[in-house]
């Protein structure tokens, strides 16, 4: 999330009750979470495993436990707890506004659009021309839609990242300030979820199909003209390429890529990174006519076994 305008980082030390180390005078442009910085940005990193990502990543600011020298080029708040301070920034400068209406007078409609009754439309959303937005859909604050989208109903646009962390006396949300993207000529069915971004967006590309009862989770990138069918989940920060198709309950581990054209058929998990241009199956998937060979050889076992007793 880029600020309204850019503020320095002492200032942040300030908010947040933290020490500059570094360059205090240093104006911040935005905060994201590890997987989307981008130069200007200030991140956290809250455990040594993480340190060297944080600290070699594209972030010029880094909230950290460790007192140490600032990298070349970087500044870094000291704080005992960098999870707390992100998300204290994150709640100044992205404030959350209660709704008073069902559709915001600061959303911006396209020519053409249709809104069914009972659906939600929040502050600083962007719909394009030629929509049809059915009956209790929720579209969350800051979501952009292009053109030709259908959203069926009950479908819900927007919410909060699934991200905590886990504390002593319990689980510590994380604060969410990412949007989502819908590109023009998708199709979302009824009772799906698309989570917005931690701190980024999360993605869908133009002239992808969703059926009904799906979830993408937050900061997931998906291609042009994919097709999912019903109850398929998706995990967050997944890369997946154009023209892959996942069938039903098909279910997809984080922070991987499912390259382009590839297929995965019905109720198979997806663990780890997979090629393009194949069709997969099983939990774990792998290439499917292996698996069909490898579940017709275990249908043979039982005779196999019968004939080595004799």
């Amino acid at each position: 999330m880029k600020f309204q305008k850019e503020t320095s980082l002492e200032s942040l030390a300030l908010l947040t009750g933290s020490r500059v180390m570094g360059n205090g005078n240093a104006m911040v442009s935005g905060i994201n979470e590890i997987h989307k910085v981008e130069t200007g940005d200030i991140t956290f990193v809250d455990h040594p495993k993480y340190y060297t990502k944080a600290l070699q990543s594209k972030a010029s600011f880094v909230i950290i436990n460790k007192e140490m020298a600032a990298p070349e080029g970087k500044s870094l708040l000291y704080s005992e707890d960098p999870f707390l301070a992100y998300n204290t920034i994150v709640r100044k400068h992205r404030v959350f506004e209660p709704s008073k209406e069902l559709i915001s007078s600061n959303a911006i409609i396209g020519e053409g659009t249709i809104v069914q009754p009972g659906a939600f439309v929040g502050h600083h959303v962007r719909i394009g021309k030629n929509c049809l937005i059915h009956s209790n859909v929720s579209i969350y604050d800051h979501t952009e839609i292009g053109d030709d989208v259908i959203i069926h109903a009950n479908t819900v646009i927007g919410a909060d990242a699934f991200y905590f962390k886990r504390r002593p006396e319990g689980y510590d949300k994380m604060i969410t300030c990412g949007r989502v993207i819908i590109h023009d000529k998708v199709e979302i069915g009824a009772c799906c979820t698309i989570d917005k971004g931690v701190s980024g967006d999360t993605i869908i590309g133009a002239g992808t199909k969703m059926d009904n009862m799906v979830h993408i989770g937050h900061d997931t990138v998906i291609g042009k003209n994919c097709l999912f069918a019903g109850q398929v989940g998706i995990a967050g920060v997944v890369i997946i390429e154009d023209d892959v198709i996942l069938w039903g309950q098909v279910g997809v581990q984080k922070d991987l890529t499912i390259g382009k054209g590839a297929v995965v058929l019905g109720k198979s998990g997806v663990p780890k990174s997979l090629e393009g241009g194949k069709t997969y199956f099983g939990a774990p998937t792998q290439d499917a006519r292996d698996k069909m060979k490898e579940l017709a050889f275990i249908k043979q076992l039982p005779d196999i076994i019968e004939k080595l007793k004799k």
